[in-house]
């Protein structure tokens, strides 16, 4: 299915640098809680993913990660996840978590 760019442009992707991670204990799949800052435009917005395989507190922390920031919030185990963090799924269905190659400001939005 083909979208047009005034679709595409809908569609608010932007850079958050991860500022805190912990296990989400009643998520029914091994998930991960992080607080993302997202400069001052968007702020900081918390997540619930399921990346356990590659990730962790100390691997995540500090790291630029790219998100989509206009979906409508969404209660997964008691937490409020308000951005849909991306990454590609391989074939056993471990999340590689997509980010600039370079540092850049939090809330760049990705075209």
């Amino acid at each position: 299915m083909e979208i047009t760019y005034e679709d595409f442009i809908k569609v608010k992707i932007h850079v958050g640098t991860v500022l805190s991670v912990k296990n989400n204990e009643k998520a029914r799949k091994p998930s991960l809680i992080l607080e993302v800052d997202f400069g001052k435009e968007i702020g900081v917005k918390t997540s619930s993913a399921q990346i356990t395989h590659y990730y962790n507190s100390v691997n995540l922390v500090g790291k630029q990660i790219i998100a989509v920031c206009n979906f409508p919030t969404k209660n997964i185990a008691d937490i409020i996840s308000e951005v849909l963090i991306l990454g590609a799924v391989d074939n056993e269905h471990k999340v590689v978590l997509l980010h600039p190659s370079q540092p850049v400001k939090n809330g760049l939005k990705i075209y």
